[in-house]
């Protein structure tokens, strides 16, 4: 049993002839309905009890004396990558969730009928097979058939060339047909699924409840962002989309539970780029009788775990450049952070907020934006830090020393009131968590709340709202805490070297598509 080279499938043959797309769906339509003439076209009685990954993974090693003694019968399933006819006898690759193997299919074996039917199914058609394992003259393992079935017929055929595509939009809108020929798109959403996963158990190990928390919200909380807002026919109310879970997680510590994450989906009506997506997911969690310093020893950990269960290794490469998640992370305040990277900004200019304007004018800021109309030293020194700093942060580093203005639910210092409790984590230049003791006394949050509101008041679209349940449910009482954010998008981005977060997001948003 020899293979020849490949010949031309009939969808190649069909565009070398000049026909386009339409014309190649027109001929598989009719082979659909000469199919559906004879049997059932999308049969549903199939099971196979093989994948493509554990045959290889228990049999690759055998020899081909080995195999043939031993009879080894198999059923898979699975869509035709590829197929090569040479008269009587004939292979094709099936691929499935695990990977792909070769099928070989003669008039001797499944009978000269069937297999000439199979010389005019396409790439694309999920077959069924069932035939005894064997190696090829070149070794390679595959089914030798003494079945084979279509069970669902590929209408449209996939594209030629769309591994490497260049288009990346029309991989992110037909993100199937990506998943498909893209086994690198498959490898990172696996990627994906192993992060949550360990997540999840490095959590639940240390003593943590996963609930879960309105998405659906009568006051959008948690956060400073623009939410989506919709109305509910039969409450006849305004209800906005989650932009955080924080307030409701919060309330449950004031409920007893001293330990509680969730993995959630989070809705912010902002901009979009290759960091940001309005629909993400984040892990939050909160642990009573903890501060910021706890939280984070605690969040170094969970991110050394995500990633060495995700790629095997705590030391990564992102986009050419080292990335070591091995060594202790990196704490700098935010005028330290500044002064290391912009040297020539002395900590005398820095600590007065006309130098501060000055600053940040040469820096192209627009100091009119509501956040920055009436900023105080601490908000100016973090607009200085995000132009000048932020993105210089490669390696793992938690900035520290947040002001309290612009931290409406962080424990302010006691030691330094103008700062809080907090921290935001950068890698390669981007936040991938934020974090902070928690602040429980329901008087400040009160008075914080109100500032909010005046400076929503004021135009700010993304300040806070007035939660009055919320300052209840303080008020009964809530132990001291830490509460962390991680941004699993942006992190799932890190471990599988992607540039964008569309790329890691299966369904992300787009545009509409113009037909």
């Amino acid at each position: 049993m020899s293979e020849s080279a490949p010949q031309p499938d009939t969808d190649k043959h069909l565009e070398q002839s000049g026909f386009d797309e339409h014309q190649i769906m027109a001929e598989r339509r009719a082979k659909l309905e000469a199919l559906r003439a004879v049997s059932t076209a999308f049969p549903n009685d199939v099971r196979p009890a093989h994948r493509a990954a554990d045959l290889h993974h228990r049999y690759e090693q055998h020899s081909r004396e080995q195999l043939e003694s031993e009879h080894v019968q198999v059923t898979v399933a699975g869509r035709m990558m590829l197929k090569r006819v040479q008269g009587k006898a004939s292979f094709a690759t099936l691929q499935d969730a695990t990977g792909r193997i070769q099928i070989y299919l003669n008039d001797e074996g499944i009978g000269a009928d069937l297999h000439e039917a199979f010389k005019h199914w396409d790439l694309g058609d999920i077959l069924f097979a069932d035939g005894m394992l064997f190696k090829t003259m070149k070794g390679e393992l595959s089914i030798r058939c003494r079945l084979v079935r279509m069970i669902s017929k590929s209408l449209r055929p996939l594209p030629d060339k769309f591994h490497g595509l260049h288009d990346t939009e029309t991989r992110y809108r037909q993100r199937y047909v990506d998943l498909i020929v893209n086994n690198e798109s498959r490898e990172i959403f696996t990627a994906r699924s192993k992060t949550l996963s360990a997540i999840r158990h490095f959590m639940n190990d240390h003593g943590f409840l996963e609930v879960e928390t309105p998405m659906l919200q009568r006051i959008p909380g948690g956060a400073a962002a623009k939410p989506f807002i919709t109305h509910h026919n039969a409450l006849d109310q305004q209800m906005f989309l989650r932009i955080a879970p924080e307030l409701f997680l919060k309330r449950l510590i004031v409920g007893g539970f001293e330990r509680v994450y969730e993995i959630n989906r989070n809705f912010r009506n902002e901009g979009l780029s290759p960091r940001h997506n309005p629909e993400f997911t984040m892990m939050e969690f909160y642990a009573a009788y903890t501060d910021y310093r706890w939280l984070m020893d605690f969040t170094e950990r969970v991110l050394r775990c995500a990633a060495e269960s995700a790629t095997g290794s705590a030391v990564l490469t992102y986009q050419g450049k080292t990335v070591d998640f091995s060594r202790p992370f990196e704490r700098l305040t935010i005028l330290q952070a500044i002064t290391r990277h912009a040297p020539q900004y002395a900590e005398a200019q820095l600590a007065e907020p006309a130098a501060l304007r000055d600053i940040l004018r040469s820096l192209k800021v627009d100091l009119q934006a509501p956040a920055l109309r009436q900023a105080g030293v601490g908000a100016l020194q973090l607009a200085v830090f995000e132009e000048v700093a932020e993105d210089k942060l490669w390696d793992p580093t938690f900035i520290v020393d947040y002001p309290v203005e612009v931290s409406p639910l962080a424990r302010a210092s006691d030691h330094r009131p103008e700062i809080t409790e907090r921290f935001e984590l950068f890698i390669t230049g981007r936040e991938i968590a934020n974090g902070f003791s928690e602040l429980n006394d329901p008087e400040d949050q009160a008075r914080r709340f109100h500032l909010q509101v005046q400076a929503k008041d004021s135009g700010d679209e993304e300040a806070m709202y007035f939660d009055a349940d919320y300052i209840r449910a303080l008020e009964y009482g809530m132990p001291p805490a830490g509460g962390c954010g991680i941004g699993i998008d942006r992190l799932v981005m890190l471990l599988t070297d992607s540039a964008s977060i569309r790329d890691v997001i299966l369904f992300p948003a787009l545009r509409k598509e113009e037909h």
